[in-house]
């Protein structure tokens, strides 16, 4: 039985996979295919790949008529189109899959089982923090395992309008970013100011931040100061939300799921209040793909690596990159399978020595990008505690979740951001090609990691396959290695 989730019809859509066995057989961005940015719909090519596959179910990642009756009572209005699954499954698959069967479920729930069913656990307490899902803002679960199905006991939870993600995306909009899009510069904006407005700030949790923050607010204030200050807000709430699943006693377990938890900068403290935490690699409305298609599933899901949407074919080209790096210091890869997830993580990445004072300019010159903003390692595991300070708790660092301070910051300026800290990607012992890479260039120079950032320019997708690397290589004159 293969089993299709779904995330679309309103933002980032996204499609999954799972086998029979319990494995991921596909995982992917429809942004990827269309090269729309945040997409909400499926694209005809993604549907294409998805045909490799005779699908037995399709899992929908939320309750439609739930979420318009809420649009309605928060002065949205209703969208007649979307009242039902099958009129959004309809729009988004068309014919493709017309008598294929299909199941609903609850939009938190999908966020905590894409977490708990991938973690190590057999037992967890699951935390979500979004913007919004049908009605729920916050959610708190106790999820085990009961003769190999995953249950989930709801222990408390927030309501809508009260919402830690839509106060930070307001906060997005109000500096002049992309709301729902640009919440990791706000966070990467906030090191440059002082969080002189935390009282104000606080006094927003209480509205309906759907329309925005008015203009007006704090008029004189500079804009990294705002970042400042509400990263400092939401730090402090959602430690408030730790301390209460805590409390529960559930399981000294975290799971932690929903778009807040990109805040990696937040993280940093989580271990403080759970001994062992698991964060999904794309813990948003992205991952609910997979979430939805965990919970028709059942059980707990196979997942080894993020490496699982689009494959371009070929060894991993770890020479050519040596090269490349050697001679100009900055290249691109595009090697096997895309990342499922929002960061790149070695396959679709554009990389760089990070030793160099003039590194960072370059590729956000590039990517053309705000010259503040940082950009993260990617270490050998083995050397990742001598060059940082990772926090305590985290069950796996391969997937850039967490920060940690640079204990070296004036030999890696490059990917060590003004406050000190660097988002890190540890590389265990295993067959990536991005091993592979680190293993040659250490060899080389002695050197164990690589700054590591997404082969894309702002505004635009992470490039998919052989025809987005050429175009990239192309416009921005960077030699991207297949």
């Amino acid at each position: 039985m293969n089993i299709l989730g779904i995330s679309a019809g309103f933002h980032d859509a996204a499609a999954t996979v799972i086998d029979s066995s319990g494995t991921i057989a596909y995982a992917g961005h429809a942004e990827r295919y269309s090269k729309c940015k945040n997409d909400p719909n499926i694209h005809i090519d993604q549907i294409g790949e998805l045909g490799q596959w005779n699908i037995d179910h399709i899992a929908y990642y939320e309750t439609p008529w739930k979420k318009q009756l809420r649009q309605l009572y928060s002065g949205q209005g209703i969208e007649w189109s979307k009242l039902t699954t099958q009129q959004i499954l309809r729009k988004q698959l068309g014919g493709f899959f017309n008598k294929v069967p299909f199941t609903t479920h609850n939009h938190h729930l999908s966020h905590a089982a894409a977490g708990f069913q991938t973690s190590p656990f057999t037992k967890a307490t699951v935390v979500v923090i979004d913007a919004i899902g049908e009605w729920d803002t916050i959610s708190i679960f106790g999820a085990r395992y009961d003769n190999g199905r995953a249950r989930y006991h709801r222990l408390w939870g927030q309501r809508y309008p009260q919402s830690l993600g839509l106060f930070y995306s307001a906060v997005t909009e109000r500096i002049g970013l992309r709301p729902m899009e640009d919440e990791y510069i706000t966070m990467g904006m906030s090191a440059w100011g002082q969080a002189e407005y935390t009282d104000t700030m606080s006094i927003l949790l209480k509205e309906n931040l759907h329309i925005g923050i008015d203009q007006m607010f704090l008029p004189l204030a500079q804009d990294v100061d705002i970042a400042a200050s509400a990263q400092a807000v939401i730090e402090q709430e959602i430690y408030k939300i730790m301390q209460r699943a805590q409390d529960f006693g559930w399981s000294r377990n975290l799971v932690y799921q929903g778009g807040v938890a990109l805040n990696c900068l937040a993280n940093r403290n989580l271990g403080e209040y759970f001994e062992n935490i698991w964060i999904m690699p794309n813990p948003g409305d992205a991952g609910s793909s997979l979430g939805a298609a965990a919970l028709a599933y059942g059980g707990p899901i196979k997942f080894d690596h993020a490496f699982l949407g689009t494959k371009i074919s070929g060894p991993y080209p770890v020479l050519a990159v040596i090269d490349s790096l050697l001679r100009d210091r900055i290249c691109g890869v595009a090697s096997g399978r895309a990342e499922f997830g929002p960061r790149a993580l070695g396959n679709r990445s554009l990389l760089a020595d990070p030793r160099g004072s003039d590194i960072k300019d370059r590729v956000n010159e590039i990517k053309r990008r705000q010259q503040f903003r940082p950009f993260a390692p990617v270490i050998l595991e083995e050397y990742a505690d001598q060059y940082f300070d990772i926090p305590s708790g985290f069950c796996d660092t391969r997937y850039m979740q967490v920060v940690g301070r640079c204990r070296h910051p004036d030999l890696f300026p490059a990917i060590t951001h003004v406050d000190g800290t660097s988002r890190i990607q540890t590389v265990p012992s295993d067959d990536s090609g991005i091993r592979q890479l680190l293993e040659a260039w250490y060899e080389q120079t002695n050197c164990p990691m690589l700054l590591n950032t997404s082969l894309n320019i702002r505004g635009e997708p992470m490039v998919n396959d052989r025809a987005d690397a050429d175009r990239f290589e192309q416009l921005y004159n960077v030699r991207v290695h297949s």
